[in-house]
């Protein structure tokens, strides 16, 4: 870990500094950029590393980077980071390939273990396999209807839209969720979407729904 570098990409100096000292005195090598667009204009040639993205820039914002980034071919796992979070930005985030999705203000402990499965990620496949294994393994103790409601969250609905698509009732819904939330051991409805994400719930978003419970 103590040789991962890190690409830090927020127009926050405040956050740039704080931030970047907290990755330098946890053994990371940290380059800072305070815009998209600076750091699109060198990301071809970078070496392997994380990028640790900011969703709010004052030009190109970190979902159009990291769009950016995909379109070019480059190979750089992205943590977005945010201080604006909601479960659109967190959807979109990890459907377009992000390693994990943080909320400022967030914990290091947090930030090291995002950073943590991002080296995952470039150290190839059978890691990143392990990871969707051990997230199945959680989602494995979900009822089906409770696995109905994490597709729709997944997929960025409401309670009230989950509901209709499932002919029950939101009170319902909310239920579920909770009971969701309980069993994967979450606080967040971002967390609980990581725990989808890395375990490639999306993939099974189309199969038959179950029967009314």
């Amino acid at each position: 870990m103590a040789e991962t570098r890190v690409y830090l990409v927020d127009d926050e100096g405040a956050v740039r500094r704080s931030v970047g000292f907290m990755l330098k005195t946890s053994g990371y090598e940290v380059e800072a950029f305070d815009s998209g667009e600076a750091f699109l204009k060198v990301a071809a040639g970078l070496a392997p590393g994380c990028v640790l993205l900011d969703v709010r820039l004052g030009g190109m914002d970190g979902l159009a980077v990291q769009e950016a980034l995909k379109g070019r071919g480059i190979v750089l796992p992205v943590i977005i980071i945010t201080g604006h979070g909601d479960v659109g930005l967190a959807v979109r985030a990890m459907k377009a390939g992000a390693v994990d999705f943080l909320e400022k203000p967030f914990e290091k402990a947090a930030l090291l273990t995002a950073l943590d499965q991002a080296q995952l990620r470039n150290q190839g496949r059978a890691a990143l396999d392990q990871l969707a294994e051990q997230a199945r393994a959680q989602l494995n103790g979900l009822t089906p209807r409770e696995r109905d409601v994490l597709n729709g969250l997944v997929e960025g609905q409401s309670n009230k839209v989950i509901a209709y698509d499932l002919g029950i009732s939101p009170r319902t819904v909310e239920i579920h969720r909770a009971n969701l939330m309980s069993k994967l051991a979450v606080n967040s409805l971002s967390d609980a979407l990581k725990i989808a994400f890395t375990a490639r719930v999306n993939e099974l978003a189309n199969t038959p729904r179950s029967e009314p419970a």
